[in-house]
């Protein structure tokens, strides 16, 4: 792995040697429009799209028609500066931030388009060969959609204009998902051309694109931490006994608090107190568990494009998405608890019979052994459908020679189903061998045999006798979105003066949003384990860690072809789905901006400025379901807001600029996280108190205001060196904020919740360093002439202010955090090669750790969850045959990373959580153009 030290230098080196080869350069023009042939054009296009917009931007271009450089638009923007991803699963990487934040406004070609009920649409559902331009905006003018504090990604798919005449694109590729062990095909068409007519010109697209994925990821995961009582315990308790909340003859309850920020101390001696007495106490894990999950994903998209020019001065567009999205995927699970059950709870011989291994220094224990431990095995199956259209009609007219006028009208809708069954196999082991830090942050653990049976096998959790039913899960959901919006923008051209262009929009958007779901459970222990209801797996981890490699469950597959026969077998019949909330949204947005330009010191000083109104109302309807009348509650929410824009560029020398801009962005909250329903759950594990939690309809928008300074230097085609100092004043996040409450129980008591809800309850400041540099060096020997580089560093430094409250939910202090999300620092360099026909590209990112999320609030340690460095390398192969036939070879992940997870920010040693190994993938691929 590359180090951080070996990575700035080479960004010092690339600066320098830039420095002294363009010393003698020649002063070049405005980099005019290219055809992108390779990856050197496609460089240069990307950097002729950063130098000429006013706004802080970086793109991407394709290297060809139908050729974007990855397996996803993901894959591809973690080579732009500042951009970080992560969630490296299912075949594919779906997790994006922007300088660390992860709120990212998605349009494309400008429109703002979402999936079901949800805000935006998720990169990776857009098909990479459909693709002609990414376009990162780091900055936001006051002209484009106001969502998004971390930024806006606008995909640009092809036009039939963009070509000069005919155009027939056909390209496939067969992708090998390594640990899935099959072969996928990824096949797309386009079909392009123009027509000069009676009645001006008219052109004609469509591309089509079909991928299929089968996949396979494995992860095994040491539980939470809970307290254990030592050899030496305090009446009630005894030998190693679990330590609950609610043990009878306890004086003071609670003894200690889930939910920590921090967690129980995990100093060697530590102690709680028990009546009144210190007790030491050490920190065990509740579980053990493994996954095996893989399934099947097929994306069918399709792009037509319709535009008529009937003169010079007028053009009318219409356009319609399709996107589709079919999943199957089946997660067999084996799940162990391993949380002192059974005869070596108050044995006096209890830490020799376990076996108990402590972290030195610490009570944190890192192995041992569990007798009688329960463990349960979960075969489920989830499927999911999306079918999104968009649909658009617009107009672009040129009034007079100043004066040009833009409209359109843009309607979508878009839905989401997804069916959820799983049935378990469960039962008593004899025992079981664990260490929960076998090295590198992987677990081990085996079961154990029991030495005075014959005939079975209790270590065999593959041996279906080993197992009888119990749960029978059944779920089901429907998520449906759809809207109409229209925009008009007019641009008028001054003759004279420093402001050069007035512009003015408006923007309507009418949003509706609603979700069904349907839940119910049962339970059988004797149903028959027949061999159709069974699935056994094998080769699981590929021998990186020492666990068991196959085991039994149900067959997913099986319950959802015989869904109706389980349920009845478990007394239950399919269920209507129920809506949980309605929400209609009215969105009303306004700007005007003007670029201006001046010579200051002879030097050329331009921008934008701008200001944006925008203003929603929402209409929500949320429906009690718990409630045997379904009662329904109204609310409604309404937000006010003006964002200033301001950008200027300096153009120091005719090829190094400045810039400077100040920006303001909001994001609104999900729709689900108004829903004021809350839901309240009977304590069930023996934690002491019940959870509930809910919505809020009053949450606001959480805003941002935003700084960025950069220098940029093009000191020749190809090649630029560039840096950006950023500032983010972040306030109103929302987070989940808990609070102990009284309600009602079932029997008509008062009894003890803990409350979560969201709240916009927490500020934040994010602030960074962007380095980046594209250097094709020229004037090499002859068989090196082609070799580049293209590297890129992010340093961020980021804090959260996060309310910490008592039992009672008052707040007693504030604690500092990092922002979710945010790594530190993250780099991605870039060996290319592009000549005779041949085009290389050698890319491996890294991003340092980052906290990624909240447990959940039961458990003895660190709330915090961080995710381990993480990082990939990826390979690009493309030999031009001839002028019409190209052939490709791709592979991604090459060094096959295990990615893993911890509690808290030091803790990736002793607390260690879970450990993911996903495919590589190597695809090869033909192109035909004609």
């Amino acid at each position: 792995m590359f180090q951080k030290k070996t990575l700035s230098l080479s960004i010092a080196m690339i600066a320098a040697l830039g420095s002294s080869y363009v010393a003698v350069a020649q002063e070049e023009d405005q980099v005019e429009e290219i055809v992108v042939t390779g990856i050197r054009g496609s460089l240069t296009q990307a950097l002729d799209v950063k130098r000429n917009n006013t706004q802080i931007v970086d793109a991407i271009v394709a290297e060809d028609i139908g050729k974007f450089p990855d397996n996803n638009v993901i894959e591809s923007l973690q080579r732009v500066t500042g951009v970080q991803v992560t969630n490296r699963g299912s075949g594919e990487t779906s997790g994006i931030s922007i300088r660390g934040l992860t709120d990212i406004n998605t349009t494309v070609n400008g429109r703002n388009i979402f999936t079901a009920s949800g805000l935006a649409v998720a990169l990776q559902d857009v098909p990479a060969s459909l693709i002609k331009q990414v376009d990162v905006y780091k900055t936001r003018s006051a002209s484009q959609i106001e969502n998004g504090i971390a930024g806006s990604v606008d995909i640009k798919t092809q036009r039939p204009f963009d070509f000069d005449g005919q155009k027939f694109v056909v390209a496939a590729r067969a992708i090998n998902q390594e640990q899935a062990d099959e072969i996928d095909p990824n096949i797309s068409g386009l079909a392009s051309n123009r027509w000069e007519t009676g009645s001006g010109e008219f052109g004609a697209l469509v591309n089509l694109s079909y991928a299929e994925t089968n996949y396979r990821d494995q992860s095994i995961t040491a539980g939470a931490m809970v307290p254990f009582a030592t050899d030496d315990p305090v009446a009630p308790f005894g030998n190693y006994e679990r330590i609950f909340l609610d043990k009878p003859g306890v004086a003071e309850n609670p003894i200690w608090t889930p939910g920590l920020l921090d967690g129980l101390p995990n100093a060697a001696g530590s102690t709680l107190n028990v009546n009144g007495q210190p007790m030491e106490y050490i920190l065990g894990r509740d579980a053990i568990f493994s996954s095996d999950f893989t399934g099947k994903r097929e994306r069918s998209a399709a792009n037509v494009s319709l535009q008529f020019a009937p003169n010079d001065t007028s053009e009318y567009t219409f356009e319609a998405f399709y996107n589709g999205y079919r999943n199957e995927s089946f997660n067999s699970l084996l799940f162990s608890f391993a949380d002192w059950w059974g005869s070596y709870a108050n044995s006096p011989t209890a830490k020799a019979d376990a076996n108990i291994v402590l972290f030195e220094g610490t009570n944190i224990v890192r192995s041992r052994s569990v007798k009688d431990n329960w463990s349960f095995t979960s075969g489920d199956l989830t499927t999911g459908k999306t079918d999104s259209f968009v649909y658009a009609l617009g107009g672009d007219w040129e009034l007079t020679d100043n004066l040009q006028v833009k409209s359109e009208v843009v309607y979508q809708e878009s839905t989401f189903e997804s069916d959820f069954i799983a049935a378990r196999f469960e039962n008593a082991r004899y025992g079981l061998n664990v260490d929960f830090n076998a090295g590198g942050g992987i677990p081990a653990f085996s079961f154990i045999d029991n030495p005075a049976t014959t005939g079975l096998n209790e270590a065999d959790v593959s041996d279906v006798a080993n197992w009888r039913t119990a749960q029978l899960y059944d779920n089901a959901n429907k998520n449906e979105g759809d809207a109409v919006t229209f925009t008009t923008d007019a641009t008028y051209d001054a003759d004279a003066g420093i402001f050069k262009q007035f512009n003015v929009g408006v923007r309507v958007d009418q949003r509706t949003a609603a979700e069904s779901f349907s839940r119910q459970e049962g339970f059988n222990p004797n149903v028959a384990i027949t061999e159709e209801l069974a699935y056994i797996n094998n080769g699981f981890f590929d021998g990186n860690a020492k666990v068991p490699t196959t085991w039994a469950v149900a067959n997913g597959y099986y319950l959802r072809s015989n869904a109706d026969a389980m349920r009845a077998a478990y007394n239950l019949q399919q269920l209507e789905l129920v809506e949980s909330f309605n929400i209609d949204e009215l969105t009303a947005s306004a700007y005007v901006t003007t670029k201006y330009e001046a010579e200051v010191a002879g030097r050329t000083l331009d921008g934008e400025i701008g200001l944006r109104y925008t203003s929603s109302d929402t209409d929500m309807e949320f429906t009690d379901t718990a409630s045997a009348a379904k009662e329904v509650y109204d609310d409604s929410a309404s937000t006010t807001k003006v964002l200033p824009s301001l950008s200027l560029r300096y153009a120091l020398t005719d090829d190094l600029f400045a810039r400077l801009a100040y920006t303001e962005t909001l994001r609104r909250p999900n729709f689900a996280s108004l829903n004021s329903r809350i839901v309240y759950n009977e304590d069930v594990t023996g934690i002491g108190y019940g959870t509930a939690g809910g919505g809020n309809p009053d949450l606001k928008p959480t805003e941002s205001q935003n700084y960025d300074f950069s220098l940029e230097w093009y000191f020749a085609d190809a090649s630029s060196v560039y840096g950006t100092l950023f500032k983010r004043e972040i306030e109103g996040f929302v987070i989940d904020f808990r609070r102990q409450v009284q309600h009602e129980t079932p029997t008509g008591e008062m009894g003890t919740y803990v409350l979560s809800q969201p709240y916009n309850a927490s500020n934040g400041e994010l602030t960074g360093l962007e380095l980046g540099a594209v250097w094709f060096p020229e004037n090499l020997p002859n068989v090196l002439d082609g070799f580049g580089i293209q590297a890129s560093y992010t340093a961020l430094e980021s804090s959260q202010s996060t309310p910490i409250t008592d039992s009672k939910g008052v707040i007693i202090e504030t604690k500092e955090t990092d922002l979710f999300g945010v790594s530190d620092e993250s780099y991605s360099v870039v060996l290319a090669y592009d000549k005779y026909d041949v085009g290389v590209r050698l890319s491996y990112a890294w991003r340092s750790e980052f906290l990624n999320n909240y447990e959940a609030a039961l458990f003895a340690n660190p709330l915090e969850v961080w995710r381990k460095p993480e990082s990939s390398m990826d390979l690009q192969i493309s030999y031009q045959v001839n002028d019409n036939l190209a052939l490709t070879f791709d592979g991604t992940n090459l060094t096959e990373e295990i990615y893993q997870s911890y509690y808290g920010e030091n803790g990736s040693k002793t607390n260690n959580f879970g450990s993911a190994l996903y495919s590589r993938t190597f695809a090869i691929g033909a192109r035909l153009t004609f």
